[in-house]
């Protein structure tokens, strides 16, 4: 290895039944560097990581670390850390009613007695050293998430790290606690420790990072110097498009000029920024951007999927307030979730009782839909929508993606909805049955619905929406529209305008 290598993978492959997660994948760290690992879902990033951190073993490839003459086998995160490898991920993994100390040294200690004095004078010299904001006897749970995190990063560090694994660090700060957070990443490259950076926002990589490895669909694109790669050209890597092969389709300008149906002033949540909206009765609109953009938690505020921190709404010109999913179904808005298995279906009832779930909640549970009734409107729906399903007394996790999808599409149609908001409607599903959903989309439209469309093509949400919000790193940067909308011009905003 050269003398400022500390970590090379060669030919990494991984493969799952019928996929190819990683094939011939290379990636090199070097000593006192922040190297950005990007991609978009499902390019691998997350299967990279358990591969070194030996979560899954590789099917192919070698690994070498710095101070190991030949090739290692990792076969668990135990191994991992004994290698100088340790990983902080999104979800902070410590003991919130556990003080700082202890969280930072339980399990390390191999003596039957635990010296108290010892453990929070080490505590208080890493703390100190690392600049952190926390006092070792403090409970954790009372830090913030940030101070948490850097405590996570402490604790790693303390171990002889060589390798730091930050998976998604960024995701639920601030910008004031993910300058903290740099600060910390900083001082610890500056004595010798890699670290891969894994984030989904483009403003962090080039605010922090010296290095960039681009994966796409399990393969490597490349390694570049940040310098090197402008933020549009990450963009264009990431997705695999270049600029100037793009097709100009543009879908025909629609006049948008009906009553808005639904307007936000600074509305905010829990998981998003304060931002404004409007939507016209009978546009179809969409929130485009990479994943982790903010786009599907933008939507969940409008829903009242997420807590509302702040801001106003107005649904047809009458302020009113949507604090929780029943506030806004009551308004007649309908919301199809980004992850149809963990918030859309619930997997073993029947494909009846999954479509008149949503009409059963507003009416209340004192005014209960009878046997009849839910049948017919099973069938009716089922008719509508070319479900494909043996009965409506299918147990719904037993149908197909597809399938799976209509079924809560017919549950939404069901409540008669003036607006309705689709966050990946057509992920996962075959060609045929994304047209139809995208036909209908456009009918609904027609028949005056005002329609949110999200969905991770770019192509999709040209030929569907007729205005498009562009969000970068949870906030909106730009508004298309009319001849604006083509590909160039949406990755483009995304990237940041840059050439």
């Amino acid at each position: 290895m050269q003398d400022d290598v500390v970590l090379t993978m060669r030919g990494i492959c991984k493969y799952f039944p019928g996929v190819k997660a990683l094939e011939n994948v290379d990636f090199t760290l070097r000593k006192g560097t922040i190297h950005a690992l990007m991609g978009e879902n499902g390019a691998g990033k997350s299967t990279l990581i358990k591969v070194l951190t030996g979560v899954y073993p590789m099917d192919g490839g070698e690994i070498r670390i710095d101070g190991v003459e030949d090739a290692i086998v990792i076969r668990s995160p135990q191994e991992a850390q004994g290698y100088g490898i340790s990983t902080v991920y999104q979800e902070i993994t410590l003991c919130p009613n556990l003080t700082v100390a202890e969280n930072m040294f339980i399990g390390r200690s191999r003596k039957s007695r635990v010296d108290w004095k010892q453990m929070e004078k080490r505590s208080g010299e890493l703390l100190q050293k690392l600049g952190i904001p926390a006092r070792p006897k403090q409970q954790l749970g009372n830090c913030s998430l940030a101070v948490q995190q850097m405590v996570a990063i402490a604790r790693a560090v303390d171990t002889d790290c060589k390798v730091l694994i930050l998976d998604e660090p960024t995701s639920s700060l601030d910008d004031k606690e993910v300058e903290m957070l740099f600060t910390l990443m900083r001082q610890l490259k500056e004595s010798g420790v890699g670290i891969i950076f894994v984030t989904h926002f483009l403003e962090q990589v080039y605010a922090v990072s010296d290095q960039i490895t681009v994966l796409r669909n399990g393969q490597l694109v490349g390694e570049y110097e940040v310098r090197e790669l402008p933020q549009v050209k990450l963009v264009e890597k990431m997705i695999g498009k270049d600029l100037e092969d793009l097709s100009s389709m543009k879908k025909k300008e629609t006049v948008l000029d009906g009553e808005d149906f639904y307007e936000a002033r600074g509305l905010a949540s829990t998981e998003s920024r304060p931002f404004d909206f409007h939507i016209a009765a009978g546009e179809v609109n969409g929130f485009t951007g990479l994943l982790g953009s903010g786009r599907s938690e933008s939507v969940r505020a409008i829903f009242g999927a997420d807590p509302v921190t702040g801001g106003t709404v107005k649904v047809n010109g009458k302020q009113v307030k949507i604090s929780k999913p029943l506030d806004a179904m009551k308004q007649g808005i309908g919301y199809l979730p980004e992850d149809r298995k963990r918030d859309g279906i619930i997997a073993d009832l029947s494909v009846r009782e999954n479509i008149i779930l949503a009409l059963q909640v507003i009416q209340g549970m004192g005014h209960p839909i009878s046997r009849a009734k839910a049948e017919a409107f099973a069938d009716e729906y089922i008719k509508a929508l070319a479900i494909k399903t043996a009965s409506s007394d299918t147990p719904v996790g037993s149908l197909s993606g597809g399938n799976q999808q209509k079924v809560i599409l017919a549950r939404w149609l069901l409540t008669h909805p003036q607006y309705l908001i689709l966050d990946e409607p057509t992920r996962g599903i075959d060609v045929g049955t994304k047209t139809e959903i995208q036909k209908l989309v456009l009918q609904l439209a027609e028949d005056g619905k005002s329609i949110t469309f999200i969905s991770s093509e770019i192509e999709e949400m040209l030929r569907t929406c007729s205005r498009l919000i562009v969000m970068r790193d949870r906030n909106i940067v730009g508004e298309l529209k009319g001849d604006e909308l083509s590909q160039e011009r949406v990755m483009r905003t995304i990237a940041g305008g840059g050439e």
